[in-house]
């Protein structure tokens, strides 16, 4: 599954305008065209991918149309119009629209629901009628997923954390019934000796895998809400120019005069295929005025909040005071210890590397490791969202690989609710104690998998003992 944007969607199937409710008909029984002309490079209908365009056409305009296809198409209705449900099919609703990560209201649109095959492409659609300013139409745009989010999405529904969290009821479940056992009919001769031992080892693996995974809930929560990118450095660096670069479009103010951005700007974006809140920030250097002062002060601020820190310096301008003050203040020379939090990352980037000689020696030999970027010319862009791609998937975890991340607070707080019961199982001396123990963390996991009632406990007593026969 894949959300694509692609822009000429509609414009090649029914012109610019798209097709209208009005003119909807259902498609003929020989199966649904090609959504794209032959050679776009385009998804055809089926293959699994999911794409969305403005197939209204660029402009200003009273109301603007965003249409989807694909099978994520009903995902991404219910994603901008949470809480509320799917609309009747073939029916216009008036609905808020927000944004699935931080809930900001984006419009009050209609939205339209065409299940395939009954659409225009044969597969699943929806339609957003937003108001046209450029700016809401941009919001709606964003919304519709970033890669990272789209693959944890992927996961989930694929049932990996509900494969993990089955995994570890059964292992409670059988641990639940082995103490029961213990208490029901200890003082017989039917059970095997080491029951009692043999379920402080299986809480003991579970302890530490519950223990192992709530660590990375941070990350999940990043995954799910955006990793902050803070990006600092000393004035006229290219601050603006490289946030302007990124979120593509221009965020901040960009000029020669020194001190131009006195407070924190902040946009949500898409960085190599993960959430990210983006931060521009004053330059340091000592405030000439209580303005600048006050902006000096925020950004030092946000430095201290940030996962990601670009530090941004003038690759022509390596040697001036405040060049130097930023290096041994924030990004820190080799060997000099890090002022920073271990949990903070940093890449170091030169920008202005088009005023450099071509094929000339490094501007700074005895500098950490950096990357050169014009924001002029673009060069060096590759790179850098290359390195940005590796920091936040050490920030935000890897949704392609390891154990699935818990993006969910509700999750988040069932399986502490199970190792917090664990680990009173541990403390406690009393057999019944225990026992109500297992039970409250088994209950904790039912809240994620379902089952865990006392038919599943008695199973497992009958088959592993020899009672009741």
């Amino acid at each position: 599954m894949m959300i694509e944007n692609r822009g000429a969607l509609y414009q090649s199937r029914r012109g610019v305008g798209g097709a209208s409710c009005q003119d909807w008909k259902p498609p003929r029984q020989r199966g649904p065209r090609s959504c794209t002309r032959q050679g776009s490079g385009a998804p055809a209908p089926g293959s699994g991918a999911t794409i969305f365009a403005l197939s209204s056409g660029q402009g200003r305009c009273g109301i603007a149309v965003i249409r989807t296809s694909g099978p994520s198409s009903g995902h991404a209705l219910r994603s901008l119009t949470a809480p509320r449900d799917l609309p009747p099919a073939r029916s216009a609703c008036l609905r808020l629209l927000s944004h699935p990560r931080s809930g900001e209201p984006l419009d009050h649109a209609l939205v339209l629901w065409f299940p395939g095959p009954q659409s225009f492409t044969g597969e699943d659609c929806a339609e957003f009628h937003v108001h046209g300013g450029p700016a809401v139409v941009s919001g709606v745009l964003q919304a519709l997923e970033t890669e990272a989010q789209r693959r944890q999405a992927l996961r989930q529904l694929d049932g990996e954390l509900g494969h993990l969290c089955h995994g570890w009821a059964k292992t409670l479940t059988k641990a639940l019934a082995h103490v029961e056992a213990y208490i029901d009919f200890g003082e017989d001769d039917n059970l095997e000796e080491g029951v009692l031992e043999q379920a402080d080892s299986q809480v003991r693996e579970l302890e530490l895998a519950l223990s192992a995974h709530l660590r990375d809930a941070r990350r999940g929560q990043r995954l799910r809400s955006g990793a902050h990118v803070v990006v600092a450095g000393p004035p006229n660096a290219g601050k603006s120019s490289l946030v302007n670069l990124l979120s593509r479009k221009p965020v901040s103010i960009v000029s020669p005069e020194p001190g131009t951005t006195r407070d924190v700007l902040e946009t949500p974006v898409d960085l190599a295929g993960f959430p990210a809140l983006l931060s521009d920030t004053a330059g340091l250097r000592e405030g000439v005025g209580p303005v600048e002062q006050e902006g000096v002060r925020r950004a030092r601020e946000r430095l201290e909040q940030a996962d990601l820190i670009l530090a941004v310096l003038d690759a022509s301008d390596l040697a001036s005071p405040s060049s130097c003050n930023f290096l041994d203040t924030v990004v820190v020379r080799p060997g000099a210890g890090s002022p920073r939090e271990n949990s903070q990352r940093l890449l170091l980037v030169l920008n202005k590397s088009d005023l450099l000689p071509r094929g000339g020696p490094d501007p700074r030999p005895d500098l950490p490791p950096h990357l050169l970027l014009s924001c002029l010319t673009g060069e060096g862009l590759n790179g850098l969202l290359e390195a940005l791609r590796k920091e936040l998937a050490e920030v935000c975890g890897d949704p392609s690989t390891g154990p699935p991340l818990l993006t969910r607070v509700r999750h988040q707080h069932h399986l502490q609710g199970c190792l917090d019961a664990l680990g009173h199982y541990k403390q406690t001396k009393d057999l019944a104690l225990a026992a109500e123990a297992l039970r409250l963390a088994r209950g904790h996991l039912g809240r994620i998998t379902g089952g865990g009632g006392t038919e599943e406990v008695l199973d497992i007593i009958f088959r592993d003992f020899c009672v009741g026969k």
